[in-house]
Order: structure tokens, then C-alpha cells, then sequence
């Protein structure tokens, strides 16, 4: 059973009252969604990750989750470790030697997917919402979703609201495609089978152009990026509130949309870390407890937010981060397990 089971039966329960209420009652068993089991080569968790990406490393002061599953990230290992190697031991000695809030910093400056074994706190299953304006009567005729999200979380996410009824569009860079559409093909089809699917080219005019009219006219838009990626595609949310006062704005991140957190980089693993979902052993050592567990209880957690803004009116922005639905997932599911 997995280690997050309690968590997710909890949230699916909640968007099984939901859809029902909001159009067709969504089983989320049965969608497939939640664990990529068979879609890729997984070994046990324990101090690597199961996709062996992301390691558990001590640092001077505690425990930090270092995830290299981009070619870009391991091109920053030296930059990060201030020239000491390129490699996952020269890692491991350098890290034994600082602090982890020194090696927290230099990650988020580099853009690397770094966090802090269990700093991230618990938001209950209730992501922050950032009022962007008044909320509206509910709009007539289908629910119109725009998922421009990538990977796990987000998209199924998108998946969910699909499978409710409503009507999803999948916006996708032509330069930059959704990873899981080639790496796991399978499960990519899982995750947006239902969803119409349109691919533009952020570098022109004409296609922003499209970016902005659909997120004008959308009920729900669900975002994987930082926020910093939106300016320049012309989607600075206080213009797309102006235009769409009733949106929900699901946006997920590793860490959060405001402050320094809203420039961090953060995956599935090194989330679930940064949220305490991790075991300890007898003589202190953290280890995994599954595969990027963040990413199901973020995805879930998303759909049950988007729901439950949609009834009250919309007018936000929905924090969803990763490392946060992670910590609740953890204070629900490992409160008074045995170390």
C-alpha cells in the first residue's frame, strides 16, 4: 500500500462529492493517475529516489534531497559546490561540509531542485488563495479549463476536471513539449486522454496572441511554472484578471508563487523531501518512501482547490505548492508512525 494511501483516499473522497456535484462523479481509481507504476524503470526508495534522480545528502547541519534528472542540472554541480567536482561524490563531500540553508541558497540561485529535508509546513490540504478580484456568479454552459502544465501534478489535474465533463484545452510549446508525452507515452496518455490538445509557438506574436484569449475566456487555467515565466508570454495576472475576473488560476510550483520561494525548482521527490513525506531509520537517517510522492497529492490536492474556488466565485490565484500539499500528506499520514 503506499506510504501516502490515507491522503489520497481522503482527497479522492472529497472530489468524488465534488464532481458529482459539479458534473459527472470522477473515481480518480480509476482513472490510472496516481502512481506510475509500470510506466518506467523504478527500484526501491531508500536514500536514492526510486527513478535514482534524486539523492538524500548530508549536509554540515542536517539533510538536504538533490534532484538531477535535467542534463542542465548536472551541468551546475560544479558552479554549485563552488568547483569541487561534477559528480555525486563530490556532492556528498561538500555538502558534508556546509551548512544546508548556504547550499539552499546557491541551488535557488542556480535554478537546481534542492530542498531541505522537512522544511516546508503543512497547509491542511488548503492552498493559499491570492484574491485577484471580486468573486463572480458562476458562468453558465461547460466548464472551460485551460491546463498549460507539464509532467505529473498539473496535468492530472487537468485529467480530473476532463473526466468531470468539462471542457480542457492541453496548450503545449512546440519548442518545448510535455517530457511525459515521449518518456512515458502510456502514462502521458493517462494523463490527458481526455483533453483537446493545441501546440503553439510562444515565440510568436500570433500565438501569445492565442495564450491570452484562451486564458480570457477560460473558467480554470492550471500552471506548472514560476511566476516568473508569465510576464513575457503576456500573462501578468493582474491584466488576466482584468479581462477574466471569474478565473481560477491553479498554479503549482515547487515551493509557492511569493517571495524567494517563487524562484525555486522543485520535482516530485525533492518536494516530497522539503515536506518531512520521508522515513527516518533507527539511527537518523531520512530515505524515501515512494515514487516523487508530491506529485499525486499535489495533483489531487489542485483539483479538490479548483472545485471548491469555482463554487465560491473564483477572483484567484491558487498557491498550490508542491512541498506543502507534500508536509500535509505527511502530518496526515505519518503522524505517530513508529522512526
Amino acid at each position: 500500500m503506499s506510504a501516502i494511501a490515507s491522503a489520497l483516499n481522503r482527497l479522492a473522497a472529497e472530489l468524488e462529492t465534488l464532481t458529482a456535484r459539479l458534473g459527472r462523479r470522477v473515481d480518480v481509481a480509476e482513472l490510472g493517475v496516481t502512481d506510475r507504476a509500470g510506466q518506467l524503470q523504478l527500484g526501491p526508495p531508500g536514500r536514492i529516489s526510486c527513478n535514482r534522480a534524486c539523492r538524500l545528502v548530508r549536509a554540515a547541519d542536517g539533510w538536504i534531497a538533490a534532484n538531477l534528472a535535467r542534463e542542465e542540472d548536472r551541468e551546475l554541480i560544479p558552479a554549485w559546490l563552488h568547483g569541487g567536482g561534477d559528480d555525486w561524490d563530490a556532492i556528498e563531500r561538500c555538502a558534508a561540509n556546509r551548512p544546508s540553508a548556504d547550499l539552499l541558497a546557491d541551488a535557488i540561485l542556480l535554478g537546481l531542485p534542492v530542498g531541505r529535508v522537512g522544511e516546508a509546513t503543512s497547509n491542511g490540504f488548503a492552498p493559499p488563495a491570492i484574491r485577484l478580484a471580486p468573486p463572480a456568479a458562476p458562468r453558465s454552459g461547460a466548464l472551460r479549463v485551460v491546463d498549460l502544465s507539464a509532467l505529473w501534478a498539473g496535468p492530472m489535474c487537468g485529467e480530473i476536471l476532463a473526466a468531470m465533463g468539462a471542457e480542457v484545452v492541453k496548450l503545449e510549446s512546440g519548442s518545448r513539449p510535455d517530457p511525459t508525452r515521449s518518456t512515458m507515452p502510456d502514462f502521458f496518455r493517462r494523463l490527458n486522454g481526455r483533453k483537446q490538445r493545441l501546440t503553439l509557438d510562444f515565440a510568436q506574436d500570433s500565438d501569445r496572441a492565442k495564450l491570452v484569449r484562451a486564458f480570457s475566456e477560460a473558467d480554470i487555467v492550471v500552471t506548472s511554472a514560476r511566476p516568473r515565466a508569465f510576464p513575457g508570454l503576456g500573462l501578468d495576472p493582474a491584466a488576466v484578471f482584468a479581462a477574466n475576473p471569474a478565473l481560477v488560476w491553479i498554479a503549482i510550483t515547487g515551493h509557492g508563487w511569493t517571495g524567494e520561494a517563487a524562484q525555486r525548482v522543485g520535482f516530485g521527490d525533492d518536494t516530497a523531501a522539503a515536506g518531512g513525506l520521508v522515513r527516518w531509520t533507527a539511527d537518523g537517517k531520512p530515505r524515501f518512501l515512494g515514487d516523487a510522492l508530491a506529485d499525486p497529492v499535489t495533483g489531487l490536492t489542485a483539483a479538490v482547490a479548483a472545485l471548491r474556488a469555482l463554487e465560491a466565485g473564483g477572483g484567484v490565484l491558487v498557491d498550490v505548492a508542491m512541498a506543502s500539499s507534500a508536509a500535509a500528506a505527511g502530518e496526515l499520514c505519518l503522524t505517530g508512525a513508529a522512526a
